[in-house]
């Protein structure tokens, strides 16, 4: 690898939060946003129903469009988009080995910022048994495959997940000509908000939603010709005829370069631990997006690209972060938070929200703030915390703790 190029920040993937950093840093730094596949825009290139856009654009968008005019803002601003070019390894604290179609390169940076995103776990994460047909899809794969290559999907869809993105896998088989004849949930009721939750039952898309259930065995040989559903509560089981199946939700970071980079992750996002200006445990790398929270937003992993330009700026200019600073912790049934840091002096989180999950669902939930055996703060919000969707807490519930406590722990009840 004999050719080295230096620039002041590159941004690993060219999604909303990744191009938004570039709109923001690109007017007065030289910035270089690496992307693996052919084009830029990330999940909402393939997303071909409106919705995007809302909190960062003010916009109402279709996924494609918003794609669209997030590379427009990247490149105006300055931007250098490479596509079809990945990140191979590390070439030391902020150097990448770079593999692209014009050969391998190192490339070193004042700033890394990794907004890799995050992705749905597959069927094998899963470990859903059974036969091994074709006919089986993520949600990513399924628009891929209807709304980039227009290639044809089966007749009758089992979807399983109730949540934002489920619905979406709804959208884009009714586009494809395919009917879905029951979504799966192992939630009592449907994870996603209630106003698609009332549409799925509307006349227009008919959906029957099975709260309480799994896909217990896949049938099918060579495609896929049933699933065998379960109720979690009585253990019954029925056959549902089907020629697709589409497994929605259960997110993963895209974390592998965070991983091989030795950074601390943390272990309940399964993403790199951050503080609320969004550095990592490696001076001068930053990260953003859904690869700290999978999986929320198009427009919220955006914002998030928007509030790092600020400190990595700083970094530029040589500020470092002087404390070791609080960690954040949560109690059942929350599962993660991030921020996991808050350090004395810094800035609040992207939004003043604390992002957190939820493994059960808490529809008037009371929220509580300890550090050191004591109560700090205690608030009862008038949004739900929901499973499926991520659960925001404003950061201010922060302000009683002490910068030299110990652990701060939140919970939640109703």
């Amino acid at each position: 690898m004999s050719t080295t190029k230096t620039v002041d920040v590159v941004i690993v993937g060219g999604g909303p939060a990744g191009l938004t950093a570039a709109a923001e840093l690109a007017p007065d730094l030289d910035v270089v946003v690496l992307e693996r596949e052919s084009a830029a825009g990330g999940i909402p290139r393939h997303s071909d129903h409106p919705g995007y856009g809302i909190r960062d654009l003010r916009r109402f968008l279709s996924g494609p469009e918003y794609a669209r005019r997030l590379v427009r803002r990247a490149t105006h601003a300055g931007a250098t988009i490479r596509t079809d070019t990945m990140v191979t390894g590390w070439a030391g604290d902020r150097a990448l080995e770079v593999t692209s179609p014009q050969g391998r390169y190192r490339l070193d940076a004042g700033a890394v910022i990794l907004a890799t995103g995050a992705r749905e776990r597959p069927r094998p994460a899963r470990m859903i048994p059974g036969d091994r047909p074709s006919g089986i899809y993520t949600t990513g794969l399924l628009q891929n495959l209807v709304h980039l290559k227009h290639r044809a999907v089966g007749r009758r869809a089992v979807v399983v997940g109730a949540e934002l993105v489920s619905y979406s896998a709804v959208l884009t088989l009714r586009h494809a000509g395919c009917e879905t004849v029951l979504m799966t949930t192992t939630h009592s009721s449907p994870e996603s908000y209630a106003v698609f939750n009332l549409a799925g039952r509307s006349p227009l898309l008919g959906l029957e939603v099975a709260t309480r259930s799994r896909v217990a065995r896949i049938i099918g040989k060579p495609a896929l010709e049933a699933v065998e559903v379960e109720d979690l509560d009585t253990g019954r089981r029925r056959i549902v005829d089907c020629d697709t199946l589409v497994l929605t939700g259960d997110w993963i970071p895209d974390n592998e370069l965070a991983r091989s980079a030795g950074l601390d992750m943390d272990p309940k996002t399964l993403g790199p631990l951050t503080d609320t200006a969004l550095r990592t445990s490696r001076p001068g790398v930053f990260a953003v997006g859904n690869l700290l929270h999978p999986v929320d937003t198009a427009d919220i992993a955006a914002l998030d690209g928007q509030h790092v330009a600020d400190p990595v700026r700083a970094h530029l200019r040589g500020v470092t972060a002087t404390e070791d600073g609080l960690r954040l912790r949560v109690q059942a049934p929350l599962r993660w938070i991030t921020p996991g840091i808050v350090r004395p002096g810094d800035d609040a989180p992207s939004r003043g929200r604390l992002l957190l999950w939820t493994d059960h669902l808490v529809r008037v939930p009371t929220v509580t703030i300890r550090q050191d055996g004591r109560v700090i703060a205690r608030k009862t919000l008038p949004w739900p915390a929901s499973p499926g969707r991520v659960f925001r807490v404003p950061s201010r519930l922060l302000d009683g703790a002490d910068p030299g406590g110990g652990p701060v722990t939140v919970s939640v009840t109703g």
